[in-house]
């Protein structure tokens, strides 16, 4: 079983950043295709940026189109850590935060693909 934690999150002026980070305890985490997903109170589980491979060396990263020039997601897999950087931070940004990962090859975007989930971070922006 693969737990992961979220941090980073917390409450923001609008237009300021942010940095969520998620340590996963997996073997091979290199192997492991990372998300970043969110969810609004009474709102659906939406993709934010996913950060996976095909079976080499190079990684892919893909994100909504919300936040897309806003968000980076990186990965450092000496450390089995995923990170999202926000930047620009926008009030329709205010949700939890989730981590996901799941073991396998190919670009992935759709939570319903993702076998583990961290607690969650809250993120908060006010006007």
């Amino acid at each position: 079983q693969v737990q992961l934690v979220e941090s980073g999150g917390g409450l923001v002026q609008a237009g300021g950043s942010l940095r969520l980070s998620c340590t996963a305890s997996a073997l091979t985490f290199s192997r492991y295709n990372m998300g970043w997903f969110r969810q609004a109170p009474g709102k659906e589980r939406e993709f934010v940026a996913t950060i996976t491979w095909t079976g080499g060396s190079t990684y892919y990263a893909d994100y909504a189109d919300s936040v897309k020039g806003r968000f980076t997601i990186s990965r450092d897999n000496a450390k089995s850590t995923v990170y999202l950087r926000m930047n620009g931070l926008k009030p329709e940004d205010t949700a939890v935060y989730y981590c996901a990962a799941e073991f396998g090859v190919g670009r992935r975007i759709d939570h319903r693909s993702y076998t583990y989930w961290g607690q969650g971070t809250q993120v908060t922006v006010s006007s």
